[in-house]
C-alpha cells in the first residue's frame, strides 16, 4: 500500500464494518509472516464469515446455546485432537495462516454434527483466542465461565488419537490405478 498510488486503506473502517477479530485473522491468514502479500478486502469478508461459523457452532438464531453435556464420540475427540495438534504446532512456527485454516476445518466439520459436547467446544474456544481474543471471550463467558480465558491453560493432546488407522495409498502399474 502506498498513499502517493492512492491504493491505501483504512483500518478503521475494517474494523467498523467487520470487526477487529476479523481483520486480526485475515492479516494472520494472508500467508507467512515473511511474506509480501497484497491486500483483499475479500479475504477480510471470508475470515468473518468463518467467524459467524464458529459462532453457530454455540449458538442458534435466537442466540440459545445449543452445547450439550454429552460424552464426544470417537471421531470428534480424534477431530479434536487433530486440530490442537495442529493449531499447536503451527502457533509455535508462526505458521498462522495453516492454524487458521485447519481450525476452519474444525468448525465445518463440527456445523455437521447435530450434537455438540461442551468439552470440545470449549477447547475449540481455547485454540481460537489467540487469533480472535474477543470473539472467544465471549464464546467463553456464553459457555459459563465466569473467569477471563486468558487464566486458562492451553489445550493438550494426545499423540495416539492424532494418528489415522489406516492410509489408502494409490498404487499406479502400466499407467492403471
Amino acid at each position: 500500500m502506498s498513499k502517493s498510488r492512492g491504493n491505501v486503506v483504512n483500518p478503521d473502517e475494517i474494523v467498523r464494518d467487520y470487526g477487529a477479530d476479523a481483520f486480526r485473522m485475515y492479516e494472520m491468514f494472508m500467508g507467512p509472516l515473511e511474506m509480501v502479500k497484497p491486500f483483499n478486502l475479500q479475504g477480510v469478508e471470508g475470515v468473518y464469515r468463518f467467524l459467524g461459523r464458529a459462532w453457530r457452532l454455540f449458538c442458534d438464531e435466537d442466540g440459545q446455546l445449543i452445547v450439550s453435556d454429552t460424552e464426544p464420540s470417537a471421531q470428534l475427540i480424534k477431530t479434536l485432537h487433530q486440530t490442537i495438534k495442529k493449531v499447536s504446532d503451527d502457533t509455535e512456527t508462526l505458521a498462522f495462516n495453516t492454524a487458521i485454516a485447519r481450525m476452519m476445518e474444525f468448525t465445518n466439520f463440527f456445523l455437521k454434527e447435530e450434537v455438540r459436547p461442551r468439552a470440545a467446544m470449549e477447547q475449540f474456544v481455547l485454540l481460537l483466542s489467540p487469533y480472535a481474543p474477543h470473539i472467544a471471550e465471549e464464546l467463553w463467558q456464553l459457555l459459563g465461565h465466569k473467569d477471563s480465558l486468558a487464566y486458562e491453560p492451553w489445550p493438550t493432546y494426545d499423540e495416539s488419537l492424532t494418528v489415522d488407522a489406516s492410509v489408502e495409498i494409490p498404487v499406479q502399474i502400466k499407467g492403471k490405478l
